[in-house]
């Protein structure tokens, strides 16, 4: 395991010592808590029944688990988590070749 001093990782990422450590002992965002708490039932809701998308795990999120939530952000967590519909529908395109 290579150790590297804090000092050349923020020259690296051109951040300074202070921003660092003041970001490293921050307390968490009661926004950032309630994504992951979010996340975590997106995953269990996902685990169940893979074949929902984001817009069917809002619904359970709303029905189920009481959760009121935006589409738009169980979009953006179900995509950081990589979470997706295993359905698949045929493109049946109104052109001919």
């Amino acid at each position: 395991m290579i150790i590297h001093p804090i000092t050349a990782l923020c020259k690296l990422g051109n951040v300074s010592r202070a921003a660092y450590y003041k970001w490293l002992h921050r307390e968490i965002p009661k926004s950032e808590q309630k994504n992951k708490f979010i996340a975590d039932e997106i995953e269990k809701i996902h685990t169940d029944s893979p074949d929902k998308g984001y817009r069917r795990i809002r619904d359970d999120l709303e029905r189920y688990h009481g959760i009121d939530v935006n589409d738009k952000r169980v979009l953006r967590i179900c995509r950081k988590l990589n979470i997706k519909s295993t359905i698949k529908y045929s493109n049946n395109g109104c052109t001919r070749q």
